[in-house]
């Protein structure tokens, strides 16, 4: 019996489909019309049930007469089932980016998010790798490649902007600028880290967990090791797909 997650997020729109143990997924970008790019994923697939989260669940799932849930509880379920010792989880994604306290048991205990500005997000760093005229993909790399860091003051998207245009037209090294957002990011993930509270295991999720230098700075400010699952942007729908087979419950 088949079961389909979708997590329709700001960035990218995830896909799994659940067949017994098999575990088929797809991500695609949102693009500027993520019904229609639902629509498309969506157009030769056959499953009993639908459960939508993410940024845009409630758009789709009027239109795709699917059940819709939020997207702490979607990722709690997603990444439990991947870790049975899952405690707290660490989701960036292109939007937002939110941390998850769960107790032995698997239930939400404490969570913070952070969604009212890109500020610590996949966005944020998407915005910097292309005013360093690099692709998000190298900007880890990049930041990497040097143990010099610069100050960079503000994580607001347009003054941060304007800050590393104003470090470039000084001559400042190109990676050391890299590395200082990097940084910034991390000291932000960090402290709302410490106010939900930091349980092992901690499980990195979202577009960002693919970045190995943010990934290595959270781990150096808080002396634990982060997991990232094999593919850390299918979470959110892995466990959309898993509340639709366990029968949706609001």
């Amino acid at each position: 019996m088949i079961h389909a997650g979708l997590d329709v997020g700001s960035r990218t729109i995830a896909l799994v489909v659940l067949d017994g143990d098999t575990v088929d997924s797809t991500v695609v970008d949102t693009g500027v019309n993520p019904l229609h790019r639902c629509q498309k994923l969506l157009n030769d697939k056959k499953y009993r049930q639908m459960v939508v989260t993410g940024y845009g669940r409630h758009l789709i799932a009027t239109t795709l007469e699917s059940r819709i849930v939020s997207e702490i509880r979607a990722h709690a379920i997603g990444a439990r089932h991947l870790y049975q010792d899952c405690h707290t989880l660490v989701d960036i994604g292109g939007q937002d980016s939110k941390v998850i306290l769960l107790s032995d048991q698997g239930a939400v205990k404490k969570f913070e998010m952070n969604d009212r500005c890109s500020a610590g997000t996949g966005k944020f760093l998407e915005v910097m790798a292309s005013t360093l005229e690099t692709t998000i993909e190298e900007f880890g790399n990049l930041a990497l490649d040097t143990t010099r860091i610069v100050k960079i003051n503000s994580l607001c998207t347009v003054f941060a902007e304007s800050e590393v245009v104003s470090l470039v037209s000084q001559g400042e090294e190109v990676n050391a600028i890299a590395l200082a957002l990097h940084e910034a990011v991390a000291t932000r993930i960090v402290g709302i880290l410490r106010r939900v509270g930091i349980k092992e295991r901690v499980v990195f999720t979202g577009g960002a967990a693919l970045n190995s230098c943010l990934k290595k700075l959270i781990e150096e400010k808080i002396g634990v090791i982060l997991t990232v699952p094999d593919n850390p942007q299918i979470v959110g729908a892995l466990g959309a797909a898993l509340i639709a087979r366990m029968g949706f419950k609001p």
